[in-house]
């Protein structure tokens, strides 16, 4: 068994090194939720470089509210757009746990974890599940577990899936070195790190480096566009949003500008719009304060 956890904002600051003297060997990182990039985990990139930073192999997933299919294939592109070109040692996980979700039955699910596994699969990431144990038996096909990489919760001294699984988060109260309060533990059975970086490499650009390309016209327009990248084997739909990111994001100082006329709101309500249009709400205060 290969120890580990998995974090999430809530954890706020970590000190990865004091986490790897522990003995933890990977962490799973919650890379955001939903369907927008804008929904990004504010601590993700932090918490991917400084764990990275100390040798520890790193995982991430993506929490869901999908309604239909391709609310899920929408989700998988905005985890697409938030992972960039870092690189991951363990699976990228579809986490599914909205009750309103599994009551809607079993073929449902199943098309969820497909459209979301679906779209990572086509963009080069290494898929999984992650979902509690009663789920997993109640509204997961044995055809999807087999498929995907699963990594199931059950809290207790073993898990009593009698399917396969490569970890199993343990506990939800874990007390880990460098960790600030409780944080999920995880045993993974699965040397995933090997299995993953000794998949044949296959020479493909990032959702960065299109978009750049796109920008200079090397893509073509509309329809043509779509039709090259996806016979080249890209997801057009990620590489359209990054392309589209790029060409409406303003800078600090305009942001700042908008916020003193009022355009943003107050408080909270400010904080979390310009959190939802993918700004950092402390910088954006630093310029209006110097503005001031």
């Amino acid at each position: 068994m290969i120890p580990g956890i998995d974090i999430s904002e809530w954890q706020g600051h970590v000190d990865f090194n004091a986490v790897k003297a522990s003995g933890v060997k990977f962490v799973l990182i919650r890379a955001g939720y939903g369907r927008s990039a804008s929904q990004e985990d504010r601590y993700f990139a932090e918490h991917y470089t400084q764990a990275k930073a100390a040798g520890l192999q790193v995982g991430a997933y993506w929490y869901s509210y999908a309604i239909s299919p391709e609310d899920a294939a929408n989700e998988a592109r905005a985890c697409l757009t938030v992972l960039g070109n870092r690189h991951f040692d363990y699976p990228i996980y579809f986490d599914l746990e909205e009750q309103w979700q599994f009551h809607q039955g079993r073929a449902f699910c199943d098309s969820l974890v497909k459209s979301f596994c679906c779209v990572l699969e086509q963009n080069g990431c290494y898929a999984g599940l992650y979902i509690s144990r009663s789920p997993l038996q109640n509204y997961i096909s044995s055809a999807v577990a087999q498929r995907y990489a699963v990594w199931v919760a059950e809290y207790g001294p073993r898990c009593n899936y009698s399917g396969n699984y490569g970890i199993w988060q343990h506990s939800s109260t874990g007390s880990v070195p460098g960790v600030n309060g409780n944080c999920d533990l995880d045993y993974s059975y699965i040397d995933y790190a090997t299995v993953i970086n000794k998949k044949q490499p296959i020479t493909r650009k990032n959702p960065d480096e299109l978009a750049a390309e796109v920008l200079d016209g090397q893509w073509g327009n509309g329809t043509d566009r779509q039709q090259r990248l996806t016979a080249a084997g890209y997801d057009y739909a990620v590489v359209q949003e990054k392309v589209n990111r790029l060409l409406n994001r303003k800078s600090v100082d305009q942001i700042a500008r908008e916020v003193i006329r009022g355009s943003w709101g107050n408080g909270n309500e400010r904080i979390n719009r310009l959190k939802q249009a993918g700004y950092d709400p402390t910088q954006i205060q630093k310029r209006v304060n110097q503005l001031l």
